[in-house]
Parts: C-alpha cells; structure tokens; sequence
C-alpha cells in the first residue's frame, strides 16, 4: 500500500464497520461471507472510507455474533477459509483499503480448547486461565455479580466443583488475565494476525479484562428502578473499569507496537470523563478509544456543543479525538435524529477534529426495522426482554437493491428484511441529492482538504440553533454551520466566504450572502476568504 509505513494513517483516515454476516452472502445460505464483503469492494472504494473494521469471523458458536470465539487462529467455515481472508486482505490493500480486525481478549467460547481443558480438572495446567472460584457457604455462587445478559455472572462446573464466571453468557467463560501465560497466549493471537498483514484492532470490552481479585460484591444501585434492566442494578464498582485492566492494555499495545504503523482503538466503559485514561501515559494504551458521545447527546446546537467541548477537554492534550456514530450493538442514529438530521450529522462527523468511525448502512440512513419475536436472535431481547436492548435491527443485512432478498442473498436472510424502511444502495446512488452522495461527497472533501483532515479546531458560540465551529490550517480556514431544527435559521455573521458544501447538494461555491439563511434541516461548510 502507498504510505504503508506511515504511524499515525488513523488520524486522516475515515473507518467503516462491516459485520460480515450481514454485509454480502455469496453462497446462498443467508449469511454474509468473506467473500462477499471481497465481491463489494468496488463499492467501499466509491464510498471512498480509508478503512474497514470486520466485526468476528473466527471459530464461533455463534451464540452472541461470533464474540464466542472458539479459535482466534482460525475462520468460521460459514464464513470461508482463511485462504478467503488473505485474499480480502490483499484485495483491499492493492486498492489502499485498510483492515481493522475485532480482537476479544476478555472471555473465550466455553467450546474453546484451553476452556475444555482448564475444566477438565483442578490440577489442569490451564486451570488458572480462567476464572475460577469456590461456592459461598451456602453452596451458591461466589458473590452477587450480574452477567450483562442476566442472572448470576458464575456458573458451577459439577464435575470439579467449581464456579466460572462470565461477565457475557455462560458459554463466554472470561480469561484471567493475571495469567502471564494467558497474556502471551492472546499476544500470540495478535502476532498471528500482524504478521498476515492487518492494519490494526478494534479491542472488545476492553474495561473489563479484570475484576476484583477479593471478590467483593457489586453494591446496589440505589437510583436503579424497575424501569433499569436487572442487570444494571448494581453499581460495578469490583467487576468493571478495574484499574488493572489498564495493565491489559498496555501489554496488548506493546504487541501491537512491534509492528510498523498498526491501530489499536478499543471499546471502553463510563461516562466521557473515563475516557481520557484508556489514553495511557507513560504507558501508551490504545490509539482511539471509541468515543460514542454523539450518539448519548440530546440532539439540539446547545447540547452538541457542551458534548464536543466537554469530550474535547476530557482527553489528554496530545490526544487524538474519534467520533462513533454507528455500530453493531449501537441503535442506528436515524431513527433518533430522523432523515433529515441524519444528513447533519454525517457533515458533522466527517468535518470535526478528529477521526470518524460508522457502520456499514449509516450511509444510507438506515433506522431500525422491526423484527418479528420469533426471528429474534439477539441473547440480550432473548434473556432480558422488554427493555430495548435488542441489537438485532442494527444488525439486519444490508440492503444493495430493492429486489425481494435485496441483493443481498439468493437464500433466506439470517435475519428478516422486510421491516427495512430506507431505499438500497442502487436507489441512492440513483438519488444525486442522496444521503448516500452526501456521505460520499463529503468523505472526498475531507480527503482533499488538510484543515478538514488534519488542521486544528475552533469552537463558535453557537447562536440560533445552529452549532458552529471552524477547521484550519495556516493556509486555510473553513466554517461549518449546522442547523438543527426544520426550520429556516438565520446564521450569525461570520464574516465573508464561499459555501463549497450544503447537506441539500444542491449549491457549491456560491457567495455566503450577508444575514445568510439556513434552510430547513441544512448543514454548509464554508472556505473563509
């Protein structure tokens, strides 16, 4: 790839998610492939996203969307092969598409081989892999821990006479990572990957990799009510966002640093004043983490404006920002903001300081669709149900055309289709004034300018709805003024320029008019003179 060796791509890069199940099937089974995400890549290449992150294709039960890895090494026959893999890999960097990988170091698949034989006894050698403790004196489990997914988060082994825990499902035994062997195992995993070639990780759960070795029990939540998923009664105080899982982290990122220009980002836990530690210090940590603020924040100028600023300040100086606006387990965000407003947000994203991040259908303006009770297969509207935890609609598979299957399989889909609201792919791409050209036209400006990519920031009050904010470079200077009502709005004066980019599409280089209206629902970035 050109500027292979290039450390820091990830800051001008925009990154794109694609769970691969859901993506392109290309044998008919219903379920995205490998091979199918290779038979669209002429498409990402339009779209024109510098990155691809691949949600789990490895060895899985599939119990929760392959984060039930039974072998790290190996792909997932349903999937392909891992010749299929290297084939993608090299597809997309001979077009200069980078690839990201999903990397789970917290819990294993109980079918995994070192669970099978961590469980096989207590004298196992792999015994201390895993968590493992003894019944309280009542017989029941250790202390009051929840799963994320309901109940107990221990499970007794009958035949050693034992509890595991899993802070996911039962059949996600969690690793001890205070296992030296454990850490060089998983290093291991990450080498095997890196020296294939991947560009980087996405680390799951990163907050979680340890928990309280006296196992003290969680207390109560006591703002928690009946309206709170049970799961989240309790304040995780001893079962997450331990301080030494940040010891994980940096060993995992020392690994990751034995190779030329490789990402870490990760998924982290709390509220954006956590954020800024995942960072590191003296010990780097991780590169990106995943910052989803924008998608929590009330959707109006005030609210966006104290979530930037407050995200913004909350990170290390040196720090690279990264703005979420998607994800598999993540609502879809047009839903929230509506149609219109998702066209805002998509010129916000691509234009603020710092590095994008969205999942695959964002860019057609996908809402969640509705899923029949019986097609659920999601273990969170399985095991807690009624509390909208289900992550099924964001999963449903991506729609190319507006044919029956819509393009996406000859075979019936893992997960139904028909409750899909937003046009295909083909139909937008029909649509010059598309959601999807806006993506694609605003991906393309953003590689083409260095303030928008890499020059500095600079807040505006933002008056009148409208929230304002400046990117630039000693060369050049642009405004970027989003209303976020549906109506007209008059923009405070800024000074003279030329509007080069408006969420309708439909005027470029025009004159900012003295007093200029916003239209309804418009976004303009604007090149100061």
């Amino acid at each position: 790839m050109s500027s292979r060796g290039k450390q820091d791509w990830w800051r001008h890069a925009v990154i794109y998610e694609i769970a691969p199940v859901s993506f392109q099937d290309s044998d008919g089974d219903g379920r995205g492939d490998l091979k199918g995400v290779e038979s669209r890549i002429d498409y990402l290449q339009w779209l024109g996203i510098d990155a691809v992150w691949l949600t789990p294709f490895f060895v899985s039960p599939m119990l929760d969307f392959g984060y039930d890895i039974a072998d790290y090494c190996a792909v997932d026959p349903v999937f392909g092969t891992l010749e299929d893999f290297d084939r993608l890999l090299e597809t997309l960097h001979r077009r200069n598409i980078r690839l990201i990988l999903d990397y789970v170091p917290n819990h294993t698949s109980d079918r995994h081989a070192w669970f099978a034989d961590s469980r096989s006894s207590r004298a196992s050698a792999r015994r201390d892999w895993y968590v493992w403790a003894d019944p309280a004196p009542n017989g029941g489990p250790p202390n009051n821990w929840l799963s994320r997914f309901g109940g107990s988060a221990w499970c007794f082994d009958d035949a050693t006479g034992q509890y595991y825990y899993h802070s996911f499902l039962t059949g996600q035994p969690d690793l001890n990572w205070r296992n030296a062997d454990v850490r060089a195992a998983m290093a291991e995993v990450l080498r095997f990957w890196l020296r294939r070639g991947v560009d980087g990780f996405r680390v799951d759960a990163s907050a979680v990799l340890i928990e309280d070795d006296l196992l003290r029990d969680d207390p109560v939540d006591p703002e928690a009510d009946n309206s709170k998923p049970p799961p989240q009664r309790l304040k995780r105080i001893f079962s997450d966002d331990r301080r030494e899982s940040m010891s994980c982290i940096e060993d995992i990122r020392r690994v990751i640093d034995e190779f030329d220009g490789r990402l870490l980002c990760g998924e982290v836990q709390g509220k954006i004043d956590r954020i800024g530690h995942f960072y590191g210090n003296d010990h780097p940590r991780l590169h990106l983490p995943l910052n989803f603020s924008l998608l929590d924040s009330p959707w109006d100028a005030l609210s966006l404006q104290g979530t930037i600023d407050a995200y913004l300040n909350a990170i290390p100086d040196k720090a690279w920002p990264d703005w979420v606006i998607g994800g598999h387990d993540k609502h879809r965000v047009a839903g929230k903001t509506g149609q219109a407003q998702a066209k805002i947000l998509a010129m916000l994203a691509l234009t603020l300081y710092g590095t994008p991040f969205f999942f695959a259908g964002d860019e057609l303006g996908m809402e969640r669709p509705d899923i029949p009770k019986e097609a659920v297969q999601d273990p969170f509207e399985k095991l807690v149900p009624g509390y909208g935890l289900n992550r099924d609609p964001e999963r449903v598979p991506m729609p190319w055309d507006a044919t029956k299957r819509h393009g996406f399989t000859t075979g019936k889909p893992w997960l139904p289709m028909t409750g899909i609201k937003t046009r295909s792919v083909a139909e937008l791409q029909q649509d010059k004034q598309s959601i999807l050209h806006l993506y694609r036209e605003l991906i393309a400006l953003r590689k083409a300018t260095p303030a928008l990519h890499a020059g500095d920031y600079a807040p505006l009050r933002s008056r009148n709805d409208i929230l304002c904010y400046q990117r630039f470079t000693g060369q050049e200077k642009f405004t970027i003024a989003l209303n976020l009502t549906h109506d007209a709005r008059r923009l405070q004066d800024i000074g003279s320029g030329d509007i080069v980019l408006s969420t309708w599409l439909d005027r470029r280089d025009v004159a900012l008019a003295p007093q200029q209206m916003l239209r309804p629902d418009e976004g303009v970035i604007i090149r100061m003179r």
